[in-house]
């Protein structure tokens, strides 16, 4: 099966309806996202609404359990916090309860998808560096032959030895059977990589091929109507153009 995974949309159906068509392009057969359709961005319920759509399976993300009222997220500074209080009223019943209902993790055959590091799924933790890939290696057996996370707005890829961690640096790359693998997907809608363009990736679970992809979309657009919504600061908009 060819899967289309993605993540972190935070809100911006520009980015997010760009990727769908790329995904079109790519004769995927079917779609994953791995959470934060909301947070930051100017249109949440459109978002959540082509997620609900076209996704297969959604996973739960930070910005999605803080929204349905699943995490505390008092501690998160002032923007984002304020930006998840909007979306929280913005957001039509449906799409609430469908928040509200998402999985921590999700696993079909020996690929899991899930939103932070699967060594504590509710606590959201980071895995963008080779120490933190290497906090994985205690549960090295229960781990799928590759498992695919968001969170971190970042494209990485870590090969786990059983007592040895290798960052993946390539774009594309077959997936060796004697590794477990954690592929972080980046960023749809906010990527923090320096490139503004839309992350998303394919992966072949037959040709056990997995790629990294870019696709330009129209940021001034999406940061335009970011401007426009005075409940959300400016910054969100801003960064979209450095990818920061």
């Amino acid at each position: 099966m060819r899967y289309g995974i993605f993540s972190d949309s935070h809100a911006n159906l520009d980015a997010l309806q760009t990727v769908l068509r790329e995904f079109d392009r790519a004769k995927v057969d079917t779609l994953v996202c791995i959470g934060d359709t909301v947070g930051y961005g100017a249109q949440p319920n459109d978002c959540c609404d082509l997620v609900r759509r076209n996704a297969r399976h959604t996973i739960l993300g930070n910005h999605d359990a803080a929204v349905g009222g699943r995490m505390d997220y008092s501690y998160y500074y002032d923007a984002a916090r304020q930006a998840l209080d909007h979306h929280a009223g913005q957001l039509s019943d449906e799409n609430m309860q469908w928040l509200r209902s998402l999985p921590y993790t999700v696993t079909e055959g020996d690929t899991h998808f899930c939103h932070g590091s699967p060594v504590d799924l509710e606590q959201f933790e980071y895995i963008f560096t080779i120490d933190q890939a290497a906090t994985c290696l205690p549960i090295w057996q229960r781990l799928g032959q590759v498992t695919f996370i968001g969170h971190s707005h970042l494209c990485k890829a870590y090969a786990l030895g059983r007592e040895r961690v290798y960052e993946v640096i390539t774009k594309k790359f077959e997936i060796h059977p004697e590794f477990r693998y954690i592929i972080s997907v980046g960023s749809v809608g906010q990527p923090r990589d320096h490139d503004p363009r839309a992350s998303f990736t394919v992966y072949d679970d037959v040709e056990r091929t997995f790629e990294f992809l870019r696709v330009e979309y129209d940021v001034a657009a999406a940061a335009q109507r970011i401007f426009d919504d005075k409940r959300l600061s400016d910054s969100f908009g801003a960064r979209l153009f450095a990818g920061v």
